[in-house]
């Protein structure tokens, strides 16, 4: 059992998120476990649990972090804010080379900080250990459902963020009848898992992709496409996932059927920044194209889906993309596909979302920080220690030079 200090970050970024690391409950659950273990909370006025609750269960709250070891947020931290020679638990968004967070990496590397990224905790067979991804699911697939009624004037949802709880929302979906429209979900993880959970409360049939694509039918019905549905090998060579995984750049992808006859597509596959785009913006402007409704969960800005050309917004979540122009356009214009690219999704219900995913990270992760790493779980998701990118990272040394 080590001795350890950990601060709760207050989070910085803008817009303003909510969800917390660990619940008030769950922090005095860890301390209770780990008798070696103390936990300062910064003070802040945005997060869904406040100050006064965490300070009901007896941890104490500060402005300045700077006496602790560990410190645990979400979101990426402003560069003034990063404290030298500690390690950050945080989502770095870093790992795609996005250009946004260039900066605080190589702040990150000069101050000698030790960086571990959630998205990169994985267990032996690099499978994922944690995340906000089944809310994401959850809520994205609400979102665009939401969506997809509000384009053709069917039913008008609540926004999910004025849902009390998950229970409220998914009693809202629950009263909507869809037509016979065929939705496309892609993927198989948390997302995608979480997508399952509203589309079973609508009670859509899910079919195989054969059926999908070469039957009609009087109901409303979903397909799951996961990564060997999606892309095939360029050289002809057998599907291979561990090499899809390794060399996604080798691959092409056989998706253009789907856009034939798909209503909405629900996107919930994760994507490396290598492999190519489901399809193109040339294919978007073919006359047989017949996506009108595109809820992107996973928010890749110009990734696997070339109509989101940006995120939007928890109060604003929907845009238009044109196909003839490739520009934005309004929510629901005609000869528009209407997108939904919302990058923060658990924050709608930001209370149930943490307490989920702080029950992972106690369960999964904090025994390898606080006891031992015994299967690699956060060396293998520390990309910056002791000033220098790990082994496993180099390939960014050319985004940080």
């Amino acid at each position: 059992m080590r001795k350890i200090k950990i601060g709760i970050l207050k989070e910085e970024k803008v817009p303003i998120e909510k969800r917390v690391p660990f619940t008030p409950l769950q922090c005095s659950e860890l301390i209770r476990t780990y008798p070696g273990l103390e936990i300062v909370v910064q003070r802040s006025p945005t997060r869904c649990y406040s100050d006064e609750e965490y300070a009901s269960f007896g941890l104490p709250l500060a402005d300045d972090l700077s006496n602790c070891d560990v410190l645990m947020g979400l979101k990426e931290r402003p560069l003034g804010m990063l404290l030298p020679m500690k390690t950050y638990f945080i989502f770095s968004h870093t790992t795609k080379k996005q250009p946004h967070n260039k900066e605080m990496l190589k702040t990150i590397l000069a101050n000698k900080i030790d960086l571990v990224d959630y998205e990169c905790l994985t267990d032996t067979t690099h499978s994922r250990v944690i995340g906000f991804g089944r809310y994401a699911g959850i809520i994205g697939t609400y979102n665009g459902v939401r969506g997809y009624g509000m384009r053709y004037n069917l039913f008008n949802l609540k926004p999910a963020y004025q849902c009390r709880d998950k229970e409220e929302l998914l009693q809202e979906i629950d009263r909507v009848r869809l037509p016979n429209i065929k939705i496309l979900l892609t993927g198989g993880g948390r997302v995608a898992n979480g997508a399952i959970e509203t589309l079973g409360i609508l009670k859509i049939r899910k079919v195989t992709p054969y059926e999908f694509l070469h039957c009609s039918f009087r109901e409303a019905v979903y397909c799951q496409l996961h990564s060997k549905d999606l892309y095939l090998t360029r050289d002809g060579s057998s599907w291979d996932l561990k090499d899809f995984y390794d060399h996604s750049e080798n691959y092409a992808s056989t998706f253009l059927p789907y856009t034939k006859v798909c209503d909405l597509l629900i996107v919930g596959h994760f994507w490396d920044g290598k492999a190519p785009a489901l399809f193109t913006k040339d294919q978007m402007k073919l006359p047989d194209f017949h996506i009108s409704v595109i809820a992107d969960i996973t928010c890749d800005v110009n990734g696997s889906v070339p109509s989101t050309l940006r995120a939007s917004s928890i109060i604003e979540p929907f845009y238009g993309y044109n196909p003839m122009t490739e520009q934005t356009d309004i929510p629901f214009a005609k000869n528009t596909i209407t997108v939904m690219a919302v990058d923060n999704l658990p924050c709608e219900l930001p209370r149930e979302a943490s307490e989920d995913f702080g029950k992972e990270l106690m369960e999964r992760v904090m025994p390898h920080l606080l006891v031992e790493d015994k299967e690699g779980i956060i060396e293998r998701a520390t990309i910056a220690k002791d000033g220098k990118l790990t082994p496993a990272y180099s390939y960014l040394s050319d985004y940080v030079e």
